[in-house]
C-alpha cells in the first residue's frame, strides 16, 4: 500500500513504537520506496525530536528509561482500557488456563487476576510475567522470542512456535486497529505469526480493544474479524459497528 510523505511517517512512528527500532533497508521494503526516501523520512522524524538516526536505520527516543521502568509506550485511553479490563474478569473462572496477549489493555487484565486462584497465565509480555509471577495461587509460563522493548514483549517464530500443540481454553488478544476491510490489523510484521498461533492454541478469542480503535488501520492485518468470537469493548461504539460484528458472528460484549 503506497502511502503519502505524512502518512509513511506516521506509519513509520507506530513501527518504531512497537518494535523500538528499525533499519532503512526493511522500511523501504515495507512501505514500497527507496532507501533515499526512507533516510530523508528519518531526517525529519529526528529533526521533529521523535527518533535518534543511526547508522543503517533508527530507533525511538527514550527507549532505555522506559524498558528500565517497565512501562509501556502506549498510554493512551487508559480509563476505557480499565473499564474493558473489568468486564473481562467475568469470562475468567478457577481453573483455566488463559492467554494474556501482550499490551495496554491486557496489562490491566493482569492488574486485576492479581489475588486470583488457582489460574494459569500463558504470555509473551514480560511486565504481565512480572505482575502475576510472585502470585501463589497463579501459574505463569512465558513464550520465548525476540524482545520489543516498547511493548515489553517477546515476538517472532520462536514465540509462535511455543504455541503449538498447547489446546486453552480462552485468549485475550490485543489489537492496534479494527479496519471493518483489512480486518485485525497491527504495526509490526513480527507480531502476525504470534498473534496467529494464539488463536490456533485458543478454544475461544476475546478481542480486547477500545472503541476508539474501530475504523482505525494499522500496517500489517492478520486476517478477517471472523478470526475472534467476542469482542470486549466500551460503551463507545457505534450501533453500525456492532452490525458489522454480528454479520461476522461476532458477539459484542459491552464494558
Amino acid at each position: 500500500m503506497a502511502y503519502l510523505p505524512n502518512k509513511r511517517r506516521e506509519k513509520i512512528i507506530e513501527f518504531l513504537n512497537e518494535d523500538g527500532s528499525a533499519k532503512v533497508v526493511d522500511l523501504a521494503k515495507l512501505f514500497k520506496v527507496t532507501e533515499v526516501t526512507i533516510r530523508q523520512d528519518l531526517e525529519k522524524l529526528e529533526a521533529q525530536g521523535l527518533i535518534i538516526r543511526e547508522h543503517g536505520g533508527a530507533f525511538l527516543k527514550n527507549m532505555g528509561d522506559q524498558v528500565r521502568n517497565f512501562s509501556l509506550v502506549n498510554q493512551e485511553n487508559m480509563e476505557l482500557k480499565e473499564i474493558i479490563a473489568q468486564k473481562c474478569l467475568e469470562f475468567i473462572e478457577p481453573g483455566d488456563t488463559i492467554i494474556l496477549d501482550s499490551g495496554s489493555t491486557t496489562t490491566e487484565i493482569a492488574k486485576k487476576l492479581v489475588g486470583y486462584k488457582n489460574l494459569t497465565v500463558i504470555t509473551n509480555a514480560l511486565n504481565i510475567a512480572m505482575m502475576l509471577g510472585t502470585e501463589p495461587d497463579i501459574e505463569v509460563i512465558m513464550t520465548g522470542g525476540e524482545f520489543k522493548p516498547p511493548t515489553l514483549s517477546l515476538t517472532g517464530q520462536k514465540a509462535a512456535d511455543f504455541f503449538k500443540g498447547l489446546n486453552v481454553q480462552k485468549l485475550f488478544l490485543a489489537t492496534a486497529g479494527i479496519s471493518l476491510k483489512a480486518g485485525l490489523t497491527y504495526p509490526s510484521i513480527s507480531d502476525l505469526i504470534v498473534k496467529k498461533a494464539m488463536i490456533d492454541a485458543a478454544d475461544i478469542t476475546y478481542l480486547v480493544a477500545d472503541s476508539t480503535k474501530i475504523g482505525k488501520s494499522a500496517l500489517a492485518s492478520l486476517g478477517a474479524l471472523s478470526l475472534i468470537d467476542f469482542i470486549i469493548t466500551d460503551s463507545g461504539m457505534e450501533d453500525k459497528d456492532k452490525e458489522v460484528f454480528k454479520d461476522n458472528e461476532i458477539e459484542v460484549i459491552l464494558a
